[in-house]
């Protein structure tokens, strides 16, 4: 899995939109002296891997992929499923519009690590673009309950006893995937809980092995399936 960026380090990103007025857009948004660098651009799914390929053959990282669902030739789901499927690939931040439910739990289902509307605020872009870079997930407020529903709607194999292993869960650890449903980063989690962000990861880690979970935003999922957390 791709390491998140070194504080100061800039976050180095990948564009993924048929749209070229998109990606000139976000260009601006994400930029250098904001501590982003935009290291390749693609205009389709299916140029993702091959730009991948050849940054890694130069020695260069990757540390996020925004990606955007609706494109002519490979959709963003797919493209984000190649990417899950390797270990080393960098996160997907899913770029979609208002009414894409189901194709944005599509992707989440897929692997990505989260998603953000096209008409957000450039502040909310970055702030997604960041959180997601280093390790989180991020669900944009404003349709997360809607895509959940969608989520849950369509079955995925179970690789636990969700009941059982939540009862599992240390009262402690109960708090951490609350925050986590919530939306929080492992800094605010330690400082809500008043504990150091070792032990935050430390309980994550136990977290995912005990409920069968294979990244946060799957977290987040569980955490409002299970009542931990109520819809806004």
């Amino acid at each position: 899995m791709s390491s998140a960026p070194e504080p100061g380090d800039a976050v180095r990103v990948v564009l993924v939109d048929d749209q070229e007025l998109v990606r000139s857009g976000l260009t601006r948004i994400l930029r250098r002296r904001d501590g982003f660098e935009i290291v390749a651009e693609c205009g389709d799914g299916d140029e993702v891997v091959p730009a991948l390929a050849a940054l890694a053959e130069r020695g260069e990282g990757v540390d996020v992929v925004v990606m955007d669902l609706r494109m002519r030739r490979t959709d963003g789901i797919t493209a984000t499923a190649l990417l899950a499927a390797d270990p080393e690939a960098p996160p997907v931040l899913v770029l979609t519009t208002f009414d894409d439910d189901e194709l944005i739990a599509g992707a989440l289902r897929a692997g990505a690590a989260g998603f953000v509307l096209k008409d957000s605020p450039a502040e909310d872009v970055i702030r997604a673009v960041r959180t997601v870079a280093a390790g989180q997930a991020w669900l944009d407020p404003a349709v997360t309950e809607r895509v959940l529903r969608g989520y849950r709607a369509a079955p995925s194999p179970a690789t636990t006893d969700d009941g059982a292993a939540l009862a599992d869960l240390t009262a402690r650890e109960r708090e951490v995937l609350e925050q986590i449903g919530r939306g929080a980063t492992n800094a605010e989690i330690a400082a809500t809980l008043h504990i150091s962000e070792l032990t935050v990861k430390s309980h994550i880690g136990r977290i995912f092995t005990k409920l069968g979970l294979r990244d946060r935003a799957a977290a987040v999922v569980f955490a409002f399936d299970h009542g931990l957390v109520r819809p806004r």
